[in-house]
């Protein structure tokens, strides 16, 4: 890209090219997924040796599988002899074999059957270790696997860092799937991962939650690469009209806190979970009309925790000081964004659709606590067609979700108009999306930005 039009980044500011620019895609595939930690899949999709996950970005794909009960490896899912890859989704395999001409590796990578290995005699570099499965850098956190295509990658921790610091009270790791949902959207990557990096759209986009969100006035943070919003003086708390609908604090608001977590069951089923909405209710019985309203935030919480432990599924040793630190929703760098509650996560993995700038995989998962045995079986939805994310998107993506798709393809249209230069990222509200793509341009164009 020619220095005159490289793109400029404030923290009010992002460019309208970073979603647009085919070079930019091209200059991600060449500087930023080969160079960084990404999500590839959460343990439980491995649990026994031998199960694997195929994880595709880009033109490059990775075989995940656990090799032993302690042991996870990854490798560049590519047959050495002439380029077949040797994994597609998810299974499990006592070796991996190329489908093409039967050759075998066992899950350590190491080659073990080559057909008519003596017709190679004489010829250069046909020792067993020129055959062996290339691998890359695997890590773990939290129940994640993440993997990173250089071997002279920072630490996996260096790079969360500080998130876990915030975060690890919330024990995600004792989560297990709910559900695993998948989508092809006609929008840039950083679009559809952007419309969850903040809670300025609520207003706008999902006015149905104003009647029990409180205060929706948010404030974004970052962390060196990372970012995160939250609220952290509302003047309105849960379960009360947002000021923005002109209503006032009923003096009974123990039903608006009911509604909130009925509708977030019955809109998204992600975050908090039905047990959660059951449990609030206790408050309606147990709890006089006039007990202030943190007391009743705090039972409620109290009331989630009981229902969660008496089920089995147990509950983390998490304070209230916690909680406020670690605000709602994060954005890790580069394409993961996650909402958490006590007993659940909804997580977000954005991923390029190839050369396409116009195109992205939106992986859109639930998990929560469940008592050992209880967890539901997997089942990954997948809608790639290309108009599947218009056909029954309430039904299979709930209320919240529809909404928020229909605003990411309408902002892919209305950033190609010649009148749009580039987004106005509110300071305040959007600082975690103007911090992303200033970081993402000091790694395409290799020089610091100011803010």
């Amino acid at each position: 890209m020619d220095t005159a039009v490289k793109p400029k980044v404030r923290v009010d500011y992002v460019p309208a090219e970073h979603y647009l620019s085919r070079e930019i895609v091209q200059l991600e595939k060449r500087l930023l997924w080969p160079k960084v930690w990404q999500l590839a899949c959460r343990l439980e999709e491995i649990p026994f040796v031998g199960d694997y996950v195929t994880y595709d970005i880009n033109d490059e794909s990775v075989i995940v599988v656990r090799q032993t009960a302690d042991t996870i490896r990854a490798f560049h899912n590519v047959c050495p002899h002439r380029g077949r890859r040797l994994t597609e989704g998810c299974g499990t395999a006592a070796k991996l074999q190329c489908r093409f001409h039967g050759w075998q590796w066992n899950l350590d990578g190491k080659v073990i059957r080559i057909i008519d290995r003596d017709d190679w005699a004489g010829c250069p570099d046909v020792a067993d270790e020129d055959f062996t499965l290339p691998e890359i850098k695997v890590d773990t956190w939290a129940g994640f696997v993440f993997v990173n295509f250089d071997p002279g990658c920072e630490p996996l921790a260096r790079h969360l860092a500080p998130v876990p610091e915030y975060t690890d009270c919330y024990e995600f790791e004792k989560m297990r799937f709910r559900w695993y949902k998948s989508v092809r959207l006609p929008c840039n990557w950083k679009v559809a991962l952007e419309a969850f990096s903040e809670g300025y759209h609520v207003f706008g986009t999902h006015p149905q939650l104003l009647d029990t969100q409180g205060d929706d006035t948010t404030r974004s943070f970052t962390f060196g690469k990372h970012g995160m919003f939250g609220y952290p003086a509302p003047s309105r708390l849960m379960g009360a009209p947002s000021p923005r609908t002109g209503r006032p604090v009923p003096d009974d608001v123990r039903p608006g806190i009911v509604k909130f977590f009925a509708d977030l069951e019955d809109q998204l089923k992600a975050i908090t979970t039905a047990s959660d909405a059951e449990a609030a209710k206790r408050i309606l019985s147990e709890c006089p009309p006039d007990t202030p309203h943190l007391e009743l935030l705090m039972k409620v919480g109290q009331f989630q925790a009981e229902a969660a432990i008496a089920a089995g599924a147990g509950y983390p040793n998490i304070t209230g000081e916690q909680v406020y630190k670690a605000g709602t929703d994060w954005h890790v760098f580069p394409n993961m964004i996650f909402l958490m509650s006590p007993n659940g996560m909804l997580f977000y993995r954005a991923r390029p659709d190839g050369d396409d700038p116009d195109s992205c995989f939106y992986d859109i998962c639930s998990i929560a606590r469940y008592a050992p045995g209880t967890e539901p079986p997997l089942k990954r939805e997948l809608y790639w067609g290309r108009d599947d994310w218009k056909t029954d998107t309430v039904q299979r993506f709930g209320l919240i979700l529809a909404q928020d798709f229909a605003n990411m393809t309408e902002v892919q249209k209305g950033m190609k108009s010649q009148a749009f230069k580039g987004a106005r990222t509110n300071p305040l509200q959007e600082s975690s999306i103007s911090n992303f793509h200033r970081v993402l341009r000091e790694m395409l164009f290799d020089e610091p930005t100011g803010g």
